[in-house]
């Protein structure tokens, strides 16, 4: 069986509310990347520092995007492009916040695939998808749309 293992870290420093943390990765993508509460809470744009809601989001439009095109190269299709945005909704109830749905958006260009074909592959992505597996105890919704 093959297997293979990616590592990123946090180092949070302080309380909950108040502390502010970073994040580190291999890649250097992440170097010492900020994050705390009130950049997760309050901070609608995200400009000023990730969350863990948006690096999810950006690993599941990645990931499935990358499903989709090995799908359809299997079967004999050259997208030109995909492109997908995830949006993670999140609600906070007594028990604290949780993911409530994530919404894949797929604009795809896929020269001669027919609209039949190009909703079951792209739903055979998303479910495929190891992103996708891994976040199934939240609903995962599909707009898809050929362009």
């Amino acid at each position: 069986m093959a297997s293979f293992k990616r590592t990123a870290s946090a180092i949070w420093k302080g309380t909950g509310p108040d502390g502010t943390g970073t994040l580190n990765g291999p890649s250097g993508l992440f170097q010492d990347t900020p994050y705390s509460a009130k950049l997760r809470f309050q901070n609608e744009d995200g400009k000023a520092g990730t969350n863990p809601e948006e690096l999810i989001a950006a690993a599941h439009a990645g990931c499935y995007t990358m499903a989709l095109s090995f799908g359809l190269t299997n079967a004999g299709y050259t997208p030109t492009e995909l492109r997908c945005s995830a949006t993670i909704l999140m609600e906070k109830s007594d028990s604290g916040w949780s993911f409530a749905q994530i919404t894949l958006n797929l604009e795809a260009e896929i020269p001669g695939i027919s609209e039949e074909k190009f909703k079951e592959m792209a739903n055979g992505a998303k479910a495929g998808c190891p992103v996708s597996k891994a976040l199934a105890a939240v609903p995962i919704e599909l707009e898809a749309k050929l362009v």
